[in-house]
């Protein structure tokens, strides 16, 4: 198993936990996931982070549960879909980010999207540039479906797929 962290900065030497920059509503007992951490993405999930830092997307996948009509509907023969605004495109194809692998040890799975977390501070044990984002989705079995809106895929979350919306403050009219 690999694990990654992206970033927009190349020269990160040590990772601290810190806080997330957006508080989020959690479960009881799960609080502490707002607090300081360092956060990874395992290899199967990276799709989720090919994007620059403030782009707002949906991702959608099957899950064991998943309806065949939401599967054949929604995903076809790709094995995920990042949708994302049109207006990103530009950034998506022009901007690079870096993606740091990182150790596994020190980790702990959240159990939820491929998301990994530890509570001390982590080196990373490589990093590659990225740019031309737009390119990185097919490869990885992943559709990457331009939209002019993200607001009129809100009934995603009611189907039997994945659903994982990232930024979502940051698209044109999602409120």
């Amino acid at each position: 198993m690999r694990l990654f962290h992206f970033s927009d900065d190349p020269g990160i030497e040590r990772f601290e936990p810190r806080p997330v920059r957006v508080a989020s509503l959690r479960q009881p007992g799960k609080e502490w996931l707002n607090g300081p951490l360092v956060w990874a993405i395992d290899e199967v999930h990276e799709f989720m982070y090919l994007f620059p830092r403030d782009c707002p997307r949906i991702l959608i996948w099957a899950k064991p549960d998943t309806l065949a009509d939401d599967r054949r509907s929604w995903l076809g023969d790709w094995r995920a879909v990042a949708y994302v605004e049109r207006v990103w495109l530009d950034r998506l194809s022009g901007e690079t980010i870096c993606r740091y692998e990182m150790p596994v040890e020190g980790f702990e799975d959240l159990d939820d999207a491929g998301m990994w977390v530890a509570r001390r501070p982590i080196v990373p044990i490589g990093v590659a540039a990225l740019s031309g984002l737009d390119r990185e989705f097919a490869p990885r079995g992943v559709e990457l479906r331009l939209v002019d809106s993200l607001k009129p895929l809100k009934p995603l979350w009611q189907s039997s797929l994945h659903v994982s919306g990232i930024r979502l403050r940051n698209a044109l009219d999602w409120v």
